[in-house]
């Protein structure tokens, strides 16, 4: 590992050199792509640079512990634990750096949030999850654009499906997938009833054109007058859009923009990483049932997590995490659980990679 290391440090080194030459800045696509490389790298060596001070700290320090003076030996005993625990920490930070990157990660997301079963409550429970993911990328400065929405009733969401757009998205997003269930008293429940309902997410990658490729010829377009509110253009022109992708038999419809050509644009847009999703799936399909287990797929049949209304808690099921801040995570303040899946996961793979190199 340390051998690696050093090689990337080199490579980290000879990154530095060529921003810093003339010819190198004055050309923009060849300086971009060194300064990406340079960003992609730099966390890593940050840690591995700390980590080799730490460790040069500790071995002075144990020198003062063979002296003759007590006191000055046991200031040293102290430190030398202070030091240790700082150099594990990072050791720790350094094989989760190591881990091979997920491609996606750096790829805006796809959120489609749909009510699962349980009425109305869960048309109204789709809807509070989509503002608690709206919340929480506005706290993140991304930008969040609804791509469609079909609404059921006052508040209530059968479907909604919204592009997520910013740094590292999909990163933070991606274990999101899955059942979500919700236990609490409707508001028209006279008897004070606990129900339960479900909604399912799915956060897939945004598929740019270059990801997935699409004949032409394997599309079916049709297009149709909208429906609902939307003013003079509903029911008068046929401005919205319906794309089947034959091969897979996947429908997608977009009639929210009064242009044609936007609706299609919006409907190729979620086309693209619903086709991408299944390509990844099928990538997963090779992968043995209990590494795709350690790693985490999220797949929406699982049931990951419950959000206690009585007894204000939420409970992510996969990792045995709970919270209980129901109302605040609900307005947004999500980072705390979505860290800890994130690190949860990627010690899984972790404790993967490191049974794999013992073979």
């Amino acid at each position: 590992m340390f051998d690696k290391l050093q090689e990337i440090e080199k490579r980290y080194e000879k990154l530095m050199t060529l921003i810093s030459d003339p010819s190198v800045q004055s050309d923009q696509n060849e300086y971009r792509t060194h300064t990406k490389h340079l960003s992609e790298i730099q966390p890593l060596i940050e840690n591995f640079r700390e980590y080799k001070t730490v460790v040069s700290e500790v071995a002075q320090v144990n020198e003062l512990l063979d002296g003759d003076d007590n006191e000055l030996r046991e200031l040293a005993e102290q430190e030398v634990a202070v030091l240790n625990s700082r150099r594990d920490e990072l050791l720790a930070t350094i094989k989760v750096l190591l881990l091979p990157k997920d491609p996606n990660d750096e790829k805006n997301v796809m959120l489609e949030i749909r009510a699962g079963t349980g009425g109305d409550e869960a048309g109204l429970f789709a809807a509070d999850l989509f503002r608690m993911y709206a919340r929480f990328a506005e706290a993140q400065s991304w930008r969040v654009e609804v791509l469609s929405v079909h609404e059921t009733g006052v508040g209530a969401i059968k479907e909604i499906v919204a592009l997520i757009e910013g740094p590292r998205v999909y990163s933070r997003l991606k274990y999101e997938s899955g059942v979500h269930r919700v236990q609490r008293v409707p508001a028209t429940e006279a008897s004070g009833r606990i129900h339960t309902s479900t909604a399912t997410v799915a956060v897939l990658p945004e598929a740019e054109e270059l990801d997935v490729h699409i004949e032409q010829k394997d599309l079916r377009i049709d297009t149709f007058c909208s429906s609902g509110p939307g003013g003079q253009s509903v029911n008068t022109t046929y401005s919205a859009v319906r794309i089947t992708h034959i091969p897979t038999g996947l429908v997608v419809s977009q009639q929210d923009e009064k242009s044609q050509i936007k609706n299609k644009a919006k409907a190729m847009k979620v086309l693209r990483s619903r086709i991408y999703e299944i390509e990844l799936q099928n990538q997963q399909e090779e992968i043995a049932e209990d590494r795709r287990g350690q790693v985490g797929t999220g797949e929406r049949s699982e049931k990951i997590r419950t959000y206690n209304f009585p007894q204000n808690r939420i409970t992510d099921h996969r990792i045995g995490f709970t919270t209980h801040k129901l109302p605040a995570v609900l307005d947004g303040e999500l980072a705390e659980i979505i860290e800890t899946v994130v690190t949860h996961f990627q010690s899984e793979k972790l404790k993967a990679t490191e049974s794999d190199t013992t073979k």
